[in-house]
């Protein structure tokens, strides 16, 4: 037994196939498959029922299971702290981040980080809390950056807060809307809305500015760029915080819509950003030092916006 087959017996679980499973640690299915064999041989047990569609672990599965993934944080911890024990001149720092602080905050912390620090390599993942959140929860990530709303109440975790980013609704230049003389909020919903996942408070917000019980919107996407390109060539409406789209704005690429009927409640829409660890987890020295910049930059920006 060893490490290297208790990460495949791990991602079998998470993948639940072994073709998937396989291609998610970079090699052959036959080899993975002999893989789990030899695990299976090596306990004395099988380890996942073959004959269900899911490949559901068996009971003893799922107690090596529990012990798998101990024994693989454990190792991970290990040697992140051996590596990274001496003047932050060895190891890496892994992260994550939320679409609407990948598009300022973090790109210029990681740029002074890899100043300060040349010889730690940076890894970071930028998607929505849900799927940061499972990969904090699986140790592929130290901490990470995004809405916090969800994860206030959770022992699980520590959250510290920065600054809100405010919401906005944009488009396209030459957008049919850019034509009326007064816009209101019923005006949106005659479009595409095109925005990154939609925290539960805002989507409230919006369903009931469309007058329906729940809101989803017409193309979600993780990819900020991506969205912005989709809605500058067609006629969605973008929703993002105002500091995602400024320079875009700022360059006429964008227009941001101002609706005359906006509800007192419109910090719903805003990003409550803040950065996410586990409760009881010692982080690296890496991973300090970048959240140190990450709250330095953006106490920074909220002396110089109340200035």
């Amino acid at each position: 037994m060893d490490l290297r087959q208790l990460r495949y017996f791990l991602a079998l679980h998470e993948h639940r196939s072994f073709v998937r499973a396989a291609d998610a640690m970079g090699i052959t299915q036959p080899a993975f498959s002999r893989s789990i064999q030899g695990l299976e041989h090596e306990l004395g047990c099988v380890l996942v029922d073959r004959g269900s569609k899911d490949l559901r672990p068996t009971p003893e599965g799922q107690v090596v299971l529990q012990h798998a993934l101990a024994l693989v944080r454990g190792a991970s911890n290990l040697s992140h702290e051996i590596n990274q024990m001496t003047k932050l001149d060895a190891g890496e720092l892994r992260f994550g981040c939320g679409p609407a602080l990948a598009a300022r905050l973090v790109p210029d912390a990681l740029l002074e980080f890899m100043q300060r620090y040349p010889r730690i390599r940076a890894q970071f993942e930028v998607n929505n809390w849900e799927n940061l959140s499972r990969s904090l929860g699986r140790d592929e990530i130290e901490f990470f950056i995004a809405d916090i709303r969800h994860f206030e109440a959770d022992p699980s975790v520590q959250t510290q807060a920065l600054r809100p980013r405010p919401g906005l609704f944009f488009c396209r230049p030459g957008h049919p809307l850019l034509a009326k003389e007064s816009l209101s909020t019923n005006d949106l919903f005659d479009y595409p809305l095109a925005a990154t996942r939609i925290p539960m408070g805002a989507r409230k917000v919006l369903a009931n500015l469309s007058g329906k019980t729940d809101f989803a919107v017409h193309l979600e996407c993780e990819h900020f760029s991506l969205l912005e390109e989709l809605v500058q060539r067609s006629d969605a409406i973008g929703i993002a915080t105002v500091e995602a789209v400024s320079d875009r704005v700022q360059r006429g690429e964008l227009v941001q819509l101002h609706l005359r009927n906006l509800p007192s409640n419109l910090d719903s829409l805003s990003a409550r950003c803040g950065i996410v660890t586990r409760t009881g987890f010692r982080l690296s020295p890496a991973a300090k030092a970048m959240i140190e910049l990450l709250t330095d930059l953006d106490g920074q920006r909220t002396e110089t916006a109340a200035a």
